[in-house]
């Protein structure tokens, strides 16, 4: 199993046409300043419930900062039986740019 690697305008019209999780491996405290609208905040200590609670055949979108940490992110995530897991390429920081009308902060 492995991911696929998705831009801006493709993860924007995946959250429009499906039920997608997004998965945010951001620290805490910059995923609270602002994040991706109805984006999880995943790291080691909810990682067990992430997974218990995400059915493996919803699509998600990992997001990083700019794109890099999410790639291995989305291949741990791909090994444990998602079947359509794709990494934000140039992450929140290209993201919030982009859209920032789906933004939280």
């Amino acid at each position: 199993m492995s991911f696929e690697c998705i831009n801006i305008a493709e993860a924007k019209t995946l959250l429009e046409e499906n039920e997608v999780r997004i998965a945010d491996i951001r620290d805490a405290m910059s995923f609270n300043e602002n994040h991706m609208k109805d984006a999880v905040n995943v790291n080691n200590e909810n990682l067990p419930e992430f997974l218990q609670n995400t059915p493996r055949d919803t699509p998600l979108i990992v997001c990083c900062y700019h794109g890099n940490s999410s790639k291995q992110a989305a291949q741990f995530f791909a090994e444990q039986g998602y079947t359509r897991v794709f990494s934000l390429d140039g992450g929140f920081e290209m993201w919030k740019m982009a859209v920032p009308e789906l933004c939280v902060r």
